[in-house]
């Protein structure tokens, strides 16, 4: 299905050619003047130069050449060489019922039917999700629904920091306060017990009490690297020790991240590349394109039209260990056996921008991956406290991102019982559902790159650009549908007509949007693209709300047209939504 642009660029470009004119001066645009109009072209303005004419005589012409075509209501060459553009309400209202019966509303991106891995996890195992996780998690989410929903097969996958020095802590913490436990014995040759050692609430306790410890105890800190290697050895006892500690951390990030209406179609982490490491970095210094500098093994990823000096990416330490970058590129050649991508998509504080150009770079020199394949990362800021820095407990902590989201879903709480009209558990539950709505849509609606506040009085306001102001809105819709059903009509089969009015107009124009900013936000990863669209389109509805007695309407093919209206505005604000992994509510 064509764009409403895409069909208002065909006719121009048709007046252009037959006035004798480049049609690469058609291009449509919308006014940021809708005062003045609704499309604008200012391709006069670029011909004029080519054609030695003054641009208002070509804009004269190309209006003259669009009189009487039916898909405009009002057509204008404004000097010095504009052309205003307004389209009929008759084209709106075709436009709209053949949107409403169409999959996705008509959307069909231009290039789709991808294998996308979407990285976007990064929690830590054994550590609780804390507030830093929030971001990553939600614009991942998003990012990866946009993908979907564009066509594409798209791959979520955790990447879990399962292997590091943070379990050879545990590890030793574990042996100094249980040293009886059979893992410790040398010479137990049995088989090692099923339940784990510890709860969870007892291993995020751990964790930190090995942490402080090793700070201050270097004999401490190098049992856990001694224990963290023989992990990666394969020491039965450590191995055994080491699966409790992920089955148990698992399990507890599944739940907080399902709290989030967060999901991941794989849970792999760092420990699944490691069988990788040695042969790709082997093949490396035998291709040449790694070689040792001070004991290191490196690799240049410098190029002659880098702006600033790049340092070469290392992939092994003088002492032998592996980092993030080895085994990131061991978790490409992994992801590449198993899944055959075309595309990646990481996302990760955009200070870790010279990482991912590192290991981007590293991946197509060695041929990891192909040259065609597509690796995006996209960086996102820091949520901030109301000190502009970036956002702490009272005491000054990282704040759990389950209290966090507890706070917000008591703030929503206090809001809807301030004029109680339902009971208690329905309260609650409408809180959770519209304060994850007030946390995630307080985030998604920021470009990702940049940081923003904290605010859970803003945040969780009905009123402006919020999460319960949306929901709020498509509550509305539902409430009035509701009401339509039940005085024995029906949203089946309904035909649109001329908008009648100019709020009435403006919602049409406003849904009509729909396919561009979804092309928008799949081709840049911009989840917050669609936050500005609903909130544009909720701002359209509640005009056109106020403005218009529905249910009261009594020409009826009226007011079945306003209902086929807004219950294709109701369909597409749920889709919306749902691309931002929000749900909503029957009532609010």
């Amino acid at each position: 299905m064509k764009t409403i642009i895409e069909h208002i660029a065909d006719s121009v470009s048709r007046a252009f050619e037959e006035c004798g004119y480049d049609t690469k001066y058609a291009k449509i645009t919308l006014s940021n003047r809708p005062d003045l109009c609704e499309y604008q072209c200012s391709g006069a303005m670029a011909a004029a130069k080519a054609y030695g004419k003054a641009p208002f005589v070509i804009a004269d012409e190309i209006v003259g050449k669009l009189k009487g075509d039916e898909i405009f209501e009002k057509l204008e060459s404004v000097k010095p060489g504009f052309i205003n553009i307004n389209v009929s309400s008759q084209f709106l209202a075709q436009y709209l019922e053949e949107m409403s019966v169409s999959e996705k509303f008509g959307y069909v991106p231009k290039v789709s039917g991808k294998t996308v891995i979407v990285d976007y996890g990064g929690a830590n195992a054994a550590k609780p999700l804390h507030v830093g996780h929030l971001r990553s998690a939600v614009i991942g989410e998003s990012v990866k629904r946009i993908q979907k929903y564009a066509g594409n097969n798209a791959i979520g996958d955790v990447h879990l920091g399962d292997w590091g020095l943070q379990m050879g802590l545990i590890i030793e913490e574990l042996r100094d306060r249980e040293p009886e436990l059979v893992y410790f014995d040398e010479n137990y040759t049995g088989e090692y017990p099923q339940e784990p050692p510890f709860t969870i609430s007892e291993l995020e306790e751990i964790y930190p009490a090995a942490s402080a410890k090793s700070k201050e105890d270097e004999h401490f800190l190098a049992r856990a690297h001694e224990s963290t290697l023989k992990l990666q050895r394969g020491d039965r006892a450590c191995r055994a020790i080491w699966e409790h500690i992920m089955n148990l951390s698992k399990a507890d990030l599944k739940k907080n991240y399902d709290n989030l209406n967060v999901n991941f179609e794989i849970w792999k982490g760092e420990s699944d590349a490691e069988p990788y490491i040695s042969d790709m970095v082997q093949s490396m210094l035998d291709s040449g394109l790694a070689y040792e500098s001070q004991g290191a093994v490196v690799v240049d990823i410098q190029e002659d039209t880098d702006t600033k000096e790049l340092p070469p990416c290392i992939i092994r330490k003088s002492d032998g260990a592996a980092l993030y970058a080895t085994s990131d590129l061991a978790t490409l050649v992994e992801r590449e056996k198993l899944y055959h991508p075309d595309a990646y998509i990481y996302l990760a504080d955009k200070r870790q921008e010279l990482h991912f150009t590192q290991v981007f770079r590293v991946a197509k020199k060695a041929g990891i991956v192909k040259p065609e394949t597509d690796m995006t990362f996209v960086g996102f800021g820091t949520m901030n406290g109301k000190d502009g820095k970036p956002f702490k407990t009272r005491s000054g902590g990282v704040m759990r991102l389950e209290n966090l989201i507890s706070d917000i879903q008591d703030a929503v709480y206090a809001k809807i019982t301030e004029n109680r009209t339902m009971d208690e558990a329905e309260a609650r539950d409408t809180a959770r559902i519209v304060g994850l709505a007030a946390l995630k849509y307080g985030d998604l609606s920021n470009q990702a790159s940049k940081d923003y506040v904290f605010d859970v009085e803003r945040f969780a306001s009905f009123e402006g650009n919020t999460g319960p102001y949306i929901l709020y809105t498509i509550v509305r819709i539902k409430s009035i549908l509701a009401k339509y059903i039940q005085e024995g009509g029906s949203v089946s089969g309904l035909k649109l007509i001329p908008a009648a009015g100019v709020s009435e107009k403006n919602l049409s124009l406003s849904l009509v949007r729909f396919f561009d900013v979804m092309e928008a936000a799949y081709m840049e990863k911009a989840p917050h693209k669609i936050c500005q669209y609903i909130y544009d389109v909720s701002n359209a509805f509640n005009g056109f709300y106020h403005d218009t007695k529905i249910l009261s309407e009594q020409n009826r093919e009226q007011k079945e047209s306003y209902i086929a209206l807004i219950s294709l505005t109701k369909e597409i604000l749920l889709d919306c939504i749902d691309l931002l992994g929000i749900e909503c509510p029957e009532r609010m």
